[in-house]
């Protein structure tokens, strides 16, 4: 394969490798104690990130040098009920913590919907695309965009119904805020509702959150907008084509497909 010192859009560059081949499981044992020769576990992986990266359907691997589609997707399976991408999306928040710190000072949560037209779970009409099927994903990011959070459901699911549960998906610990060190959530008016507030109470964060009918009120002097960054991170996640339409029917295969390095939080 060569040395792959950058990440040249389909494979894993050699030091990303060298954090995810830890974490992979064994080979399951043959029921029979026979074994037929494997694909190396990094030709696996780059098949799966070209699907990710490229929207191809597995069964496409086979016009590819890389790797046999049913080896790829019966590898995938197996790292994801081993825990191996949710564990790289925590070790990679801890790096990232350690790098430039997780800026909690102002976190924003939004959702995004897709195309979903092979339907299956966690999908439903979408009401912005004539009731077809689709998903939505609810995001929390920090303050740069880096993705702390995420929960998947239906397209027809309203974005405050998600907050709970995307709050409780963070792999890693949040700390408490304190009165010098306050955790502010911004959201958008789709969230102007009771129930949110009362989240908000419950996880201590500081709520900035317009009522609907509020009119917007331009920024003052010398203030960032705070909110957009989530927004950024969901078009970023969206240049990986698989993600921009749900191919995939299962939710926990199109979750775990979700890149998890931070690459809105430039800037």
């Amino acid at each position: 394969m060569g040395v792959v010192h950058q990440d040249d859009g389909w494979r894993l560059p050699d030091e990303l490798w060298a954090k995810m081949q830890p974490l992979l499981p064994p080979r399951p044992p043959h029921p029979l104690g026979c074994h037929n020769p494997r694909v190396p576990d990094r030709q696996a992986m780059d098949a799966i990130l070209l699907v990710l990266r490229t929207a191809l359907p597995w069964d496409a691997l086979k016009a590819t040098d890389i790797c046999h589609p049913s080896s790829a997707y019966r590898r995938f399976r197996e790292w994801l009920a081993a825990g191996v991408f949710r564990e790289f999306w925590r070790q990679g928040l801890h790096a990232y913590a350690a790098l430039v710190g997780i800026d909690l000072e102002w976190l924003a949560l939004d959702g995004a919907m897709a195309k979903a037209p092979l339907g299956g779970e966690k999908t439903g009409p979408n009401p912005t695309d004539r009731g077809k099927k689709g998903s939505k994903k609810s995001l929390l990011t920090d303050g740069r965009g880096a993705p702390l959070g995420l929960r998947v459901a239906g397209a027809n699911v309203n974005d405050h119904k998600l907050m709970h549960s995307t709050l409780q998906s963070l792999p890693v610990e949040r700390p408490s805020p304190t009165e010098h060190a306050p955790q502010g959530l911004c959201l958008d008016k789709g969230y102007d509702y009771d129930r949110v507030r009362a989240l908000a109470v419950q996880y201590g964060f500081t709520l900035h959150l317009r009522r609907r009918g509020e009119p917007d009120q331009p920024l003052e002097s010398g203030k960032k907008a705070r909110r957009w960054v989530v927004e950024r991170t969901h078009g970023w996640l969206n240049k990986f084509r698989r993600l921009l339409v749900r191919w995939e029917k299962r939710e926990d295969t199109h979750r775990a497909l979700r890149p998890r390095a931070p690459g809105g939080c430039r800037g």
